[in-house]
């Protein structure tokens, strides 16, 4: 598997030679995605910016989710997560936004335990894919040595997987 640089700097290159911009809507990574990949020289070119919306209001008020989604569903989501995307994509002006929301812990949120994320990631065709994973059983040796880092660093690596994969045309079809 390849390291979160590596794969950034993979990332930023197949972007770059796609034409294509992101910008993400962070939720429970509070930026390490966005900081992940502008730690790599040349990511201004494809990196247009990034949110972090951490309180929930403000992924309504900045990220433009509707309220009425929050209020029936809760923040940690998938259809939040495609809400953030297309937030992300259409406030800062990219080709391609992602939505990362979950539950990095040590608590519960909303009914969902730790180790629950959704990325969510829209084109400007409007189209959406999400990806998601599920938390480990409580009391499961698993769950007992999951760390908030682990929790927000496998939420990045997936958001960076996702979006090699679309730039590279090698993962799912998107529209």
């Amino acid at each position: 598997m390849q390291s979160g640089q590596q794969r950034a700097a993979a990332v930023i290159e197949a972007l770059r030679a796609a034409g294509q911009t992101v910008a993400a809507a962070e939720s429970l990574t509070g930026g390490l995605l966005t900081a992940t990949l502008t730690a790599i020289p040349g990511s201004s070119d494809v990196v247009r910016g990034a949110l972090v919306v951490y309180a929930t209001e403000l992924k309504h008020t900045l990220a433009r989710v509707p309220q009425d989604l929050l209020d029936s569903r809760g923040p940690v989501d998938p259809e939040v997560a495609a809400a953030l995307a297309v937030g992300a994509r259409d406030v800062c002006g990219a080709s391609l936004g992602l939505g990362l929301t979950g539950v990095a812990g040590p608590a519960a949120q909303h009914g969902h335990r730790p180790g629950t994320w959704f990325v969510a990631l829209a084109d400007r065709a409007g189209h959406v894919l999400v990806r998601s994973a599920v938390a480990p059983a409580p009391g499961s040796a698993e769950a007992d040595a999951l760390t908030r880092d682990d929790v927000r660093w496998e939420t990045v690596d997936a958001a960076l997987e996702l979006l090699a994969e679309i730039a590279t045309g090698t993962g799912p079809e998107i529209g």
